[in-house]
């Protein structure tokens, strides 16, 4: 049955010409999922269906929650739950830097009472004489958005991708948010005993928030690098930490805010 004349799945465009026509179109997918350890709920996070396993293990990793993949017993993801088990003997104490109640898709910070205590939770990058190349970090941009397949069907969900110096995709993901993207591919680093990510770079494909960077640092990712635009404290927070971050990376140009010195510019 029609409503207002529009039948499922169908929008109204108007063209230039003014004219009008039906079309169907494909939405990105938000739905809610619930993350927790054993029976009791850690977070509930609105993101977008699919490697839902990775997510809570990312999500854990980012907030100091978990440190090593032995802490992880099992991770049983279930439609709109998942139950992480924790091994024998393993204690987590769920402080300040928790996220309590629902994160929405456009905020993954909503629900944080200390960021204090997320700059305690993680070591400083280590110095390392490893950089990239400029042309390397320009291709990254085009490799992200040719493994994008939801974006290219729906134009509406970001992406991350880790990327090693010599710029090989090593992990992509896709989600409406941000953040939920990134910890999709930091939890697939983390299940495949990966982490530290200390010769990689992590590309967004929108701005870089405060998050973005914390997440970077909790899997030791030393290069952050955005197609648009940073926060403030994303910048105060990467010079803090000794990483590199890049952003504005529109091919052929970009911004660099911090510790320039992982990139080669000669």
């Amino acid at each position: 049955m029609k409503d207002d004349g529009i039948g499922p799945g169908e929008i109204i465009r108007r063209k230039s010409d003014g004219a009008l026509e039906y079309l169907r179109d494909e939405l990105t997918i938000e739905e809610p999922l619930e993350i927790r350890i054993g029976d009791k709920v850690v977070a509930t996070t609105m993101r977008t269906p699919g490697h839902d396993d990775e997510l809570a293990a990312g999500f854990l990793v980012s907030e100091a929650i978990v440190r090593a993949r032995e802490e992880i017993a099992s991770i049983a993801p279930n439609e709109n739950v998942v139950v992480v088990d924790l091994a024998r003997g393993v204690r987590v104490k769920l402080n300040s830097a928790q996220r309590f109640g629902t994160i929405s898709s456009s905020c993954g910070l909503c629900g944080k009472t200390s960021i204090e205590a997320i700059r305690q939770s993680f070591a400083p990058i280590r110095s390392t004489t490893d950089r990239i190349d400029i042309e390397t970090l320009l291709s990254l941009p085009d490799k992200l958005r040719e493994r994008q397949g939801d974006f290219a069907r729906t134009g509406g969900i970001h992406a991350a991708g880790v990327f090693d110096f010599a710029g090989n995709a090593k992990i992509i993901r896709e989600d409406i948010g941000r953040h939920n993207a990134v910890d999709k591919v930091i939890g697939r680093a983390f299940l495949d005993r990966e982490l530290p990510l200390d010769r990689h770079v992590l590309l967004v494909s929108g701005r870089a928030s405060f998050e973005i960077v914390q997440k970077a640092l909790a899997a030791g990712i030393p290069i952050v690098a955005s197609v648009s635009a940073p926060s403030t404290l994303a910048m105060h927070f990467a010079r803090e930490n000794n990483q590199t971050l890049v952003s504005f990376l529109r091919p052929p140009s970009f911004n660099i805010y911090s510790h320039v010195e992982r990139v080669r510019l000669d």
